[in-house]
């Protein structure tokens, strides 16, 4: 019997090219409910052990208020790898980014606490050294979202654009990007309330927002980051490039293959 985390989910012609066009996509029932089931409790549980937050919200910056961060948990948690290095998700990636094989970059659990903050328009590949745009992001919730927290907001045909600017997540890149993102009409588009299991995929270049979370729950959602197989790394040219450099491809220099220990194919189509 095939496992639920080696299992395939099929996409469609008109997803591939709808996720290629757009630069997002939502995907239903991408984990089924004895996935979540089984590891929702031991990530939750990781978050916890390993949060080392503990300023009230009203102490904390923008981007402290946006979320508790815990990376790499697969590497922290045994039990935490099988759902982060699945060949199911892995295989999703690999198919909507139209490649062979894919490499994972980094997970990471982010939970926005009741009434934490908004997560401002960014572009995650600005703190990315890779040297390619085939690059994504499943973001998958834990549990059930509901309509006023919803998913998160993209901008749609964004990420052919690529690099817009170098602002990390802040007030400023929140205002900024707003303003971009109105100068050149480009269309947002959230998809409101999810299951848990559901998830959406968005390219490394898609700007991207989140609500904040007026709710008295948790928003607990985990992320796993892919990239294309023989991507080489690229010079660092910011402090947040050189900072992920040495974090997430340790030991690998510019021009070199991105392909460290904490990077391991997980999906490819030669098996």
């Amino acid at each position: 019997m095939i496992s639920p985390v080696e299992s395939t989910y099929s996409l469609s012609r008109h997803q591939i090219e709808d996720y290629q066009q757009k630069g997002h996509i939502i995907l239903r029932d991408v984990a089924n409910s004895e996935l979540i089931s089984q590891f929702e409790p031991i990530i939750s549980d990781c978050v916890r052990e390993l949060n080392r937050q503990n300023k009230p919200l009203e102490e904390r910056d923008t981007y402290g208020k946006a979320f508790i961060q815990i990376t790499n948990l697969w590497k922290r948690n045994e039990a935490v790898r099988a759902f982060v290095l699945a060949k199911r998700f892995a295989r999703i990636a690999a198919e909507l980014m139209g490649v062979p094989s894919v490499r994972i970059y980094h997970d990471q659990a982010l939970f926005k606490e009741p009434e934490g903050g908004h997560t401002p328009w960014h572009q995650d590949q600005i703190y990315w050294p890779l040297d390619t745009d085939k690059t994504i992001t499943m973001w998958m919730p834990l549990v059930p979202i509901s309509e006023e927290v919803g998913s998160m907001t993209f901008a749609s045909e964004s990420h052919k654009l690529g690099y817009i600017n170098k602002l990390v997540i802040s007030d400023e890149s929140h205002r900024t990007l707003a303003e971009f993102i109105d100068s050149k009409g480009l269309k947002t588009k959230s998809y409101g309330g999810m299951n848990a299991g559901d998830a959406t995929f968005h390219a490394g270049w898609t700007l991207h927002s989140a609500p904040g979370n007026p709710t008295d729950h948790m928003r607990k959602v985990m992320t796993i980051i892919y990239y294309a197989d023989g991507t080489r790394v690229a010079e660092p040219d910011s402090y947040a490039r050189k900072t992920d450099l040495r974090n997430w491809l340790p030991g690998v220099q510019p021009g070199e293959l991105a392909a460290s220990p904490l990077n391991p194919i997980v999906y490819s189509t030669n098996g």
